[in-house]
């Protein structure tokens, strides 16, 4: 048996370059399933003590061209207008924890709707309202379960203990300087430092390598090698089909990097943003709250 490397990945249901690194992170836990455990710590990248914007209009139109900047990089897609700048991380990244206990294939599902909110709507769910509208729907997730859990001690409980995690960053990512547009140095927040999200860690017995920020497939590549003592076997690419069939939702960096080809399969769901489709499986166009006006408060 090949040895076991353990991932955390922080980030962020909000995050633009976490995002962006979605093809990337999909291929490596798709295709090296059999020795990651990947673990997701959620960083609160928007926290409830900050303060509000005097202008949340002109915040959302900056932040929106924050976003589109970091498409430049990652070729993500991004909504052609932001309604709102997410006001609180906290209601997504609960509910994204609290998704765990109902499985690993439901947990990627409601992170990724909670993504979507944002990144293809414009409309950040970041109130419990707007959590039961983003994840409605998704396959043999039971919703008042999820809701109940996320509104109980336990979840929120977790999540604080990913937040403070997230602001103990190793030192080598403390005033680190590197090539690139998001190296990954650690940021400052309030009197500490967290993690610049996303950054993976992966842990194994060949010891602890961290790769922070922005970074190309073979980096990650690498650092499994390293952590694992040995090289992995190369990821396995899906056909088009059976990548929709896998995720639901597809970017073109996504059909790109997972699949043999480049389009997608023909009865695919298209979804227009700024850059860009989404396509989705016809069974996910069905709940999806793209597909349902004004779905979310």
């Amino acid at each position: 048996m090949p040895p076991v490397v353990t991932v955390t990945e922080y980030t962020d249901p909000a995050c633009p370059w976490a995002w962006g690194s979605e093809p990337v992170f999909r291929l490596l836990r798709q295709g090296l399933a059999p020795r990651l455990e990947w673990r997701r710590v959620y960083g609160i990248l928007f926290d409830e003590d900050d303060d509000p914007a005097p202008d949340p209009d002109a915040e959302a139109r900056w932040y929106e061209g924050f976003v589109e900047g970091v498409a430049a990089h990652t070729r993500a897609p991004y909504a052609a207008r932001l309604h709102w700048l997410t006001r609180t991380s906290w209601p997504a990244s609960v509910a994204a924890k609290a998704a765990r206990d109902q499985g690993d294939v439901v947990a990627e599902r409601v992170l990724r709707r909670l993504r979507e909110t944002t990144f293809v709507l414009g409309r950040p769910a970041d109130t419990a309202e707007g959590i039961a509208s983003a994840v409605s729907g998704v396959p043999d997730l039971d919703l008042d379960r999820l809701l109940s859990e996320s509104a109980a001690t336990r979840a929120r409980a977790a999540v604080r203990e990913d937040r403070a995690e997230t602001r103990r960053p190793l030192r080598e990512v403390c005033g680190l300087e590197g090539e690139g547009p998001h190296p990954g140095r650690a940021k400052e927040v309030g009197e500490g430092l967290r993690y610049a999200l996303p950054t993976l860690l992966f842990d194994g017995p060949g010891g602890r390598v961290c790769v922070p920020g922005w970074r190309p497939l073979d980096e990650y590549l690498q650092a499994v090698t390293t952590a694992a003592g040995e090289p992995p076997a190369p990821p396995a690419r899906l056909t088009a089909r059976e990548a929709l069939d896998r995720w639901r939702s597809l970017t073109r960096p996504e059909v790109e990097l997972l699949t043999h080809e480049r389009t997608p399969p023909p009865e695919a769901v298209e979804l227009a943003t700024a850059n860009g489709p989404v396509w989705l499986h016809p069974d996910e166009a069905d709940s999806h709250p793209a597909l349902r006006p004004h779905a979310l408060p």
